[in-house]
C-alpha cells in the first residue's frame, strides 16, 4: 500500500501537470491572436507614458492626433496589438491609442497590477482633452471593468465607454484550485510573465468587482455595451447585471450579437467601430 508520502507526491505532480495545461489554455488563443496581430502593427512605433515610480504605460497610436482620442484596453491575457486592426486602419476623424496594460507586453512593471484601481490610474496619463472633447475608452474582457473603473475614477475625463463583453459581475467569477496551484512558487515561476499575471489577475477579481459594482452609479459617460450571445468565456448574463448597476440614462445602446463569442475585437471589428463612431458623432466616410 502506498504512503501517504507518495500519495501526496503524485497529487502535487498531478495539481502541477493540470495547472499548467489550463493555464496554457487560457493562453493560448489571445496568445495566438495576439501574435498574429503583432505583424499588422509593424510600422508603428511605440511609445511610453510615465505613471508613477518604476511605471510607464507602453503604446502604439494612429490616426488624427489632434482629434478625439480612443482608447483600447485589452483583457488578459493580452497587449496592445490585440487592437492592431485599429491601429492600422483607424476610424476617420478620430486617434486611436492601444495600450499594453501593466504586468503586459512592454509596459511596467513586470510583474502583476491585480487592483483595478491601479489599472485605471496607468490610463489616467492618456485621458487628454481635444476640443472639448475627452477620450473614448473600449475595454474587451477584463478591459471592461478596468474601462468602467477609469470612467468611474476620473468621471468629467472619459467622453464615452465601449464594453465589449466585459466581465463586471462579480457573482460569476470562479476561481478553480489548480489558479491556486497555479501560484505556488515554483509553479509560477515557470510560467511565462503573460499566463502567471493573468492568473494573478484573475484569483482577486470577484473582490475588486465587489468594489467596483459601488462605483458604476457614479459613471457619466455615455456607454455602449456590447456582447455575443455564446459567449463562453464571460457568460452573457453580465450584460443584465451592467444594466442593473450602470445609470440607465447613460446607457446609449446594448448590441447583443447572436452566435457571437467573446472575441470579438477580431471577429466583430465592424460592430466596435460602429459603436466608437455612434459615441464620437462621425459618420463612416468609405
Amino acid at each position: 500500500m502506498p504512503s501517504m508520502y507518495w500519495i501526496k507526491r503524485v497529487l502535487i505532480a498531478t495539481s502541477s501537470i493540470a495547472v499548467l495545461v489550463f493555464l496554457l489554455a487560457l493562453g493560448t488563443v489571445h496568445w495566438m491572436a495576439a501574435r498574429w496581430s503583432q505583424s499588422e502593427i509593424q510600422g508603428f512605433t511605440a511609445d511610453h507614458i510615465p505613471v508613477r515610480d518604476g511605471w510607464d504605460t507602453r503604446y502604439f497610436a494612429s490616426g488624427d492626433p489632434s482629434a478625439q482620442r480612443v482608447i483600447f484596453i485589452h483583457g488578459t491575457p493580452g497587449k496592445a496589438a490585440d487592437f492592431a486592426a485599429f491601429i492600422r486602419d483607424p476610424v476617420d476623424g478620430l486617434e486611436m491609442v492601444s495600450i499594453d496594460r501593466p504586468g503586459f507586453g512592454g509596459s511596467t512593471p513586470q510583474s502583476a497590477v491585480p487592483a483595478l484601481a491601479d489599472q485605471a490610474a496607468a490610463i489616467e496619463p492618456l485621458l487628454v482633452e481635444r476640443d472639448g472633447r475627452w477620450p473614448i475608452l473600449v475595454g474587451h474582457s477584463l478591459g471592461g471593468p478596468i474601462g468602467c473603473r477609469v470612467a468611474a475614477d476620473f468621471p468629467d475625463r472619459v467622453g464615452g465607454l465601449v464594453i465589449a463583453a466585459g466581465s463586471l459581475d462579480p457573482d460569476l467569477e470562479i476561481v478553480y484550485f489548480i489558479q491556486h496551484v497555479g501560484d505556488f512558487g515554483p509553479i509560477s515561476a515557470i510560467l511565462p510573465r503573460v499566463l502567471r499575471n493573468s492568473n494573478r489577475e484573475l484569483i482577486p477579481l470577484e473582490k475588486e468587482l465587489r468594489e467596483l459594482q459601488l462605483l458604476l452609479s457614479g459613471i457619466r459617460a455615455p456607454t455602449i455595451i456590447v456582447h455575443g450571445d455564446e459567449d463562453s468565456l464571460v457568460p452573457v448574463a453580465n450584460v443584465s447585471f451592467m444594466t442593473e448597476n450602470i445609470p440607465a440614462d447613460i446607457i446609449v445602446e446594448t448590441v447583443m450579437l447572436k452566435g457571437a463569442s467573446h472575441f470579438l475585437p477580431w471577429r466583430q471589428e465592424e460592430v466596435l467601430r460602429d459603436a466608437i463612431r455612434k459615441l464620437a458623432g462621425v459618420s463612416d466616410s468609405k
